[in-house]
């Protein structure tokens, strides 16, 4: 079932970089005009997006969902615009999009970005001219939606490339909020994470949450939290789950949810053996030419693989011998090229 919301989700912070970003949402929500949400992943761009509908005077009406990443392209275009039956081999029925389920509410479309063009094409008609058509219908139907979209990518990069649609962009573009990321407001860890606590020491039925240490908030403020908010709230959850004594306070974080003494170590690639500049001519011809190129092929595998013969004559995909006869011609030392 499509996901649809009906209540205010809390934005929790206090930094100058978070009141600022709400103060703008607070504006563009009673601007009945599309809005294209930019944030990385973590920054909490589908709470954004339900402020934004919340406040706005469409708030008593549907405010429906969708990620435009989970689905293939041509469920993509049927989801979103319904489809009649026998469109195509599997639809005995006809099905309502989101679009129609939205109608004089909001649709939320998160990673708006991995679109295809077909569907841009669609979407363009859908915001600019508010109609559409089902998939395998005719029938033209009036849309009165607000669309708000959502993604991590660069948008007007990807127009410049051809991969989004200019036009569309321009469209979607009314408005742009960009969310803060987490390490732009540094005050709001300490807030969070003990919001984060208290939920989850709730969940475990801990009569009170006792808090972090000064020096667990201090390694929390300065852990880098590339996935923002919500790295955060999984740190948090996790460390009070796994907190041996729930009456004092944490001190032992788990930031690393893959940190383990068994685990796997990284592969190592082979060397990779860059090929020597090309000289200008010199006397000698063509094959003094030769010898010299080959020869700095040598010493150069030589000096990746650390001198190992090995390594050197498997980076320059020859056999071990051959490598060792090559030395030899070209009077190279193996200890030191």
């Amino acid at each position: 079932m499509p996901s649809v919301s009906s209540s205010l989700p809390p934005l929790i912070g206090q930094s100058p970089a978070f009141l600022t970003m709400l103060d703008e949402v607070s504006r563009v929500a009673a601007l009945d005009r599309p809005v294209l949400v930019i944030g990385e992943r973590g920054t909490g761009k589908e709470l954004v997006a339900a402020r934004l509908h919340f406040l706005s005077r469409r708030w008593d009406r549907p405010l429906v969902k969708l990620n435009c990443a989970a689905l293939a392209e041509s469920l993509l275009e049927s989801e979103l615009f319904g489809h009649e039956a026998g469109a195509f081999t599997g639809a005995v029925r006809r099905h309502i999009g989101r679009f129609e389920l939205a109608q004089d509410g909001s649709l939320f479309l998160d990673e708006i970005a991995t679109c295809s063009a077909a569907v841009q094409e669609k979407l363009l008609r859908a915001v600019e001219y508010g109609e559409f058509e089902r998939v395998g219908g005719s029938q033209t139907l009036a849309s009165d939606v607000r669309v708000i979209g959502a993604t991590n990518a660069d948008l007007p990069a990807l127009a410049a490339a051809g991969k989004f649609r200019a036009d569309l962009l321009d469209r979607l573009a009314f408005e742009v909020i960009t969310l803060p990321p987490l390490r732009a407001r540094p005050e709001d860890i300490p807030v969070l994470a003990d919001h984060f606590g208290i939920t989850m020491a709730r969940h475990l039925g801990w009569p009170a949450f006792p808090g972090f240490t000064p020096s667990a908030l201090d390694r929390l403020g300065h852990h880098p939290w590339l996935g923002n908010v919500r790295e955060l709230r999984n740190a948090v959850e996790r460390t009070v789950a796994r907190a041996k004594n729930p009456k004092l306070p944490i001190n032992d974080l788990s930031l690393d949810p893959f940190a383990s003494p068994y685990r796997m170590p990284q592969i190592i690639a082979p060397p990779v053996v860059p090929c020597p500049a090309m000289v200008t001519i010199n006397p000698g011809g063509l094959k003094a030419q030769i010898m010299e190129f080959e020869r700095k092929l040598l010493e150069t595998a030589l000096k990746e693989a650390r001198f190992n013969q090995k390594q050197a004559a498997t980076a320059l995909d020859i056999g071990y011998h051959q490598f060792r006869r090559l030395l030899v011609r070209h009077g190279l030392s193996p200890e030191k090229g």
